[in-house]
C-alpha cells in the first residue's frame, strides 16, 4: 500500500517535471507535485466507509452514528428501563424486602433478553452479538429469579436436594 502511494507521488512528479521546461521550473514543479500527489493519495487512503473484510473486532449491533438532539438519549430507553428496574430491585432489597428485591432484578434481566430479541436497535444494550447478549441476559435473569424463589425464610419453591447439598458444602 505504501509502495502504491510513493508509485503515484513519483508519476505525479514525472509528469510535471516532463511537461515543463528548463531547470528551475522542474525543480518548482517536481516540489509542487509531489505533496499534493502524497496529499491526495492519503486523503484517498482515509476513507469514511467501512471495509467490506473486516480486519478486527466488529461494532456491536447496537452502535449508531451519532444523531442531533435528544435522538441519542431517545435510543438508550431499553438500557435505561432494565437499569431503573435494577436500581428499584436494589432499593427493595436494602429497604428489608430481598425476595422481592430480588425478584425484580431478575425480571428486569429476562426482559432486557426479550428486548434484545424483539427490538432491531436497543442502544448500549447490545454488547456483544444478538445471540450471546439473549443467552447471557436470559441466564443470569433466570438464576437470579431462581435464588429469589428459593430463599429463605420460607422458601416459595422447594427443590429437594437443594438442602442437602447446602448441609455437604458448609460442614
Amino acid at each position: 500500500m505504501q509502495a502504491e502511494h510513493e508509485a503515484e507521488a513519483g508519476t505525479g512528479a514525472e509528469s510535471g517535471a516532463g511537461s515543463e521546461s528548463g531547470a528551475g521550473s522542474e525543480s518548482e514543479s517536481g516540489a509542487g507535485a509531489a505533496p499534493g500527489a502524497a496529499e491526495a493519495g492519503t486523503a484517498a487512503a482515509k476513507s469514511r466507509r467501512f471495509p467490506s473484510i473486516t480486519k478486527d473486532t466488529a461494532r456491536p449491533e447496537g452502535h449508531g452514528r451519532a444523531a442531533p438532539g435528544d435522538a441519542l438519549a431517545a435510543r438508550q430507553w431499553p438500557m435505561l428501563s432494565v437499569l431503573a428496574a435494577t436500581a428499584v430491585g436494589l432499593l427493595l432489597t436494602a429497604l428489608g424486602h430481598p425476595r422481592v428485591g430480588c425478584l425484580v432484578m431478575g425480571v428486569a434481566l429476562i426482559a432486557a433478553s426479550v428486548l434484545r430479541r424483539v427490538l432491531p436497535q436497543v442502544g448500549m444494550l447490545a454488547v456483544r452479538s444478538r445471540f450471546t447478549d439473549m443467552v447471557t441476559y436470559g441466564l443470569l435473569g433466570v438464576a437470579i429469579t431462581l435464588l429469589a424463589l428459593v430463599m429463605e425464610p420460607k422458601p416459595v419453591l422447594h427443590i429437594p436436594f437443594l438442602e442437602s447439598a447446602v448441609r455437604f458444602t458448609v460442614r
